[in-house]
């Protein structure tokens, strides 16, 4: 894996995500690569948070681009007038668009809950068949490219790093306030901190492998939260990935109509 420091201040050879971008991963081919730099970058500097990218690099920045277009998401003092050329003027206008997206998803009145979130997502059995996939094959999350970016993003708790690259557009997707509902829940009740966002998927990591019986309790909740059409039909790859995250500290989940092509 080759690695490439990233500041917006200099002139750089690779089309960065944002000026929060602080390295670039290249020739990357296993998530446990990523995870050791970002393990390695929490334990060097412990007050900063970092997100990764994860599936489909191009289709994430695109889809967040405009996941920010949500009327909840707009600052009406937002400057229309920015200097893309510029990079301190960039930056400005970024730093000034995290705040407001860090303000509006701590707003009681825009905060969704999780169990809003349960149902909304259109999925089956066959699904569910690739969430357990995915878990069992965690380097399938990264494979689309293999280029990552490292994202530094000041924000003061970890739930609040989707909104350095805040992601949710299509109306069949969940939201931007529908992930991060998901990723409070994942965090209080189950000890899953958010590491990684892309076009399609999120990814979660915990301190310890979970045992049997919080792996059960997280997939009861993963059950009754993506609820397929045809749960009777789903109860098998449920078990299957209850079983398969007692060896695991990572949780991948979708959050697309799409994310199983």
């Amino acid at each position: 894996m080759q690695t490439n420091a990233i500041d917006f201040r200099n002139p750089s050879p690779f089309k960065a995500v944002n000026t929060y971008s602080h390295l670039r991963l290249g020739d990357v081919h296993t998530l446990a690569e990523v995870l050791a730099c970002l393990d390695e970058l929490r334990r060097a500097q412990p007050d900063t948070r970092f997100l990764c990218t994860l599936d489909d690099l191009s289709q994430c920045c695109y889809t967040s681009m405009h996941a920010c277009e949500d009327d909840r998401l707009l600052a009406d003092d937002e400057d229309s007038n920015v200097d893309f050329d510029d990079p301190m003027a960039v930056h400005a206008f970024e730093a000034a668009r995290l705040a407001h997206v860090q303000t509006q998803l701590d707003l009681p009145a825009l905060r969704q809950d999780w169990r809003d979130v349960a149902g909304t997502l259109v999925i089956s059995a066959e699904d569910v068949g690739v969430l357990v996939d995915m878990n069992q094959s965690p380097d399938k999350v990264i494979a689309h490219d293999d280029v990552v970016y490292v994202q530094r993003v000041p924000v003061p708790r970890d739930d609040l790093l989707i909104a350095g690259l805040p992601n949710g557009y299509f109306s069949s997707d969940w939201d931007v306030f529908q992930n991060h509902a998901v990723i409070r829940h994942l965090e209080a009740a189950h000890g899953y901190r958010i590491f990684g966002i892309g076009a399609s998927w999120l990814g979660f990591v915990r301190e310890e492998c979970p045992d049997v019986a919080e792996a059960r309790a997280l997939v009861d909740d993963l059950a009754a939260l993506y609820a397929p059409q045809d749960a009777a039909a789903a109860v098998a790859a449920w078990s299957e990935l209850a079983s398969l995250l007692t060896s695991r500290k990572t949780l991948l989940l979708g959050y697309t109509e799409n994310f199983a092509e």
